[in-house]
């Protein structure tokens, strides 16, 4: 016999002593030692070998003595009990550490995953239906939130309406005088940036005063509002989904509706109306910011006169173009607080969902003050404000 026919034998002996034959046509296999990621000791396709010398129906597993085990034994595990299915034998592992068994479930998960996931997504026809019956019953919720916030502020005028003042007061506050550095910050810079495109282009004319009439009437009209309402959706009506959702993790919602207290008129409706309230305010003084914007940029860079420059902002904006955008302004208060409390309202009850609730709010707000532009805008159009 030669060394490596010994060696061979050896090994076979070796590998043969991790399998134990029962009755039944049940193989078990021992787990003893260290059965660590590149030190297991048996191959798969030695176990195979051993599993299809004779009729095998059964594997079971002998773990008494197994010291350490980690991913290497899981891997080996996974492939194993593929090839008992393979091979049509039952794969028993009651005698594995608990934690083998809960990855091993674990790891049965995967499959499922894996087919979801490479799965054919459904027909264009099933698809557009799928989106428009979501789109219909948005609607419809939204409809349903906009007739209770009705409702509410008809009880309101009524006298029955039930919030605390003081909580419409702290929004207000909230609203107004909290955000008043970054709707200064947002509205001198977009001041200045009109000044600054309107240079470029009048400056070529030597009609650079004419600065002051583009900064005027496009901040007083209808820029300042937007610039405004746009800041009030990321800040504010974010906030008010972000709270009402938070509510709405915390049952606290449900706990006003035990009482009989309609969250409509105890949560939204103070924010509606302290929005509302305060949305003009904030778009008057963003449109002073913005004129002051642009001042700064005609005085420094198109050496124009202080008092020219406001005289020609006082002779170009009129007073329909003021009150035009305080009407923006007041539209937009009411779309961002709406948003914001209906995106509340329909918050789910994890933390995860407060987040997007707060996005969405965000989204909805925006686009609703886009759309609402171009309405007002059509209307002025068509009356010749």
């Amino acid at each position: 016999m030669t060394g490596i026919e010994m060696h061979q034998q050896d090994e076979l002996a070796e590998v043969e002593d991790y399998f134990s034959r029962l009755e039944d046509g049940t193989i078990a296999l021992r787990l003893y030692g260290d059965w660590s990621a590149g030190r297991i000791p048996v191959s798969l396709w030695e176990v195979e070998e051993q599993l299809t010398v004779a009729q095998v129906s059964r594997l079971v597993f002998e773990t008494t003595e197994l010291q350490s085990w980690d991913s290497g034994l899981l891997t080996f595990l996974l492939k194993l009990k593929s090839l008992c299915a393979r091979l049509d034998i039952e794969f028993h592992e009651d005698n594995l550490p608990p934690g083998a068994r809960r990855l091993l479930a674990m790891a049965a998960d995967r499959p499922a995953r894996s087919q979801q996931a490479g799965r054919k997504p459904p027909p264009l026809l099933e698809r557009v239906a799928d989106r428009a019956i979501s789109a219909w019953r948005t609607a419809m919720e939204m409809l349903a939130f906009l007739g209770e916030a009705t409702v509410a502020f008809a009880r309101l005028l009524s006298g029955r309406a039930r919030f605390r003042m003081v909580d419409l007061w702290e929004i207000m506050r909230e609203c107004g005088a909290g955000a008043l550095p970054i709707v200064s910050l947002i509205s001198l810079l977009v001041g200045m940036i009109f000044a600054f495109v309107g240079a470029v282009q009048l400056s070529m004319f030597g009609a650079e005063i004419y600065v002051a009439s583009l900064v005027g009437i496009s901040i007083v009209r209808v820029m300042g509002a937007i610039m405004t309402g746009i800041i009030m959706a990321g800040r504010t009506g974010a906030a008010f989904a972000a709270r009402i959702g938070t509510m709405q993790v915390n049952e606290e919602i449900d706990a006003l509706s035990t009482l009989g207290i309609s969250p409509i008129e105890f949560l939204v409706l103070p924010r509606i109306i302290a929005l509302t309230l305060m949305m003009p305010l904030l778009c008057l003084y963003a449109d002073l910011m913005g004129i002051l914007g642009g001042l700064l940029v005609g005085v420094t860079m198109l050496d124009l006169n202080v008092m020219e420059y406001l005289e020609m902002t006082k002779n170009t904006v009129r007073l329909k173009d003021f009150w035009v955008g305080l009407f923006h302004s007041a539209v937009f208060g009411v779309l961002v607080a709406l948003s914001g409390c209906l995106r509340g309202i329909q918050c789910g009850r994890s933390a995860s969902a407060v987040g997007d609730a707060a996005t969405s709010a965000v989204v909805t707000s925006i686009v609703n003050i886009i759309v609402a532009t171009a309405v007002i805008t059509v209307i002025c159009n068509i009356l010749g404000i």
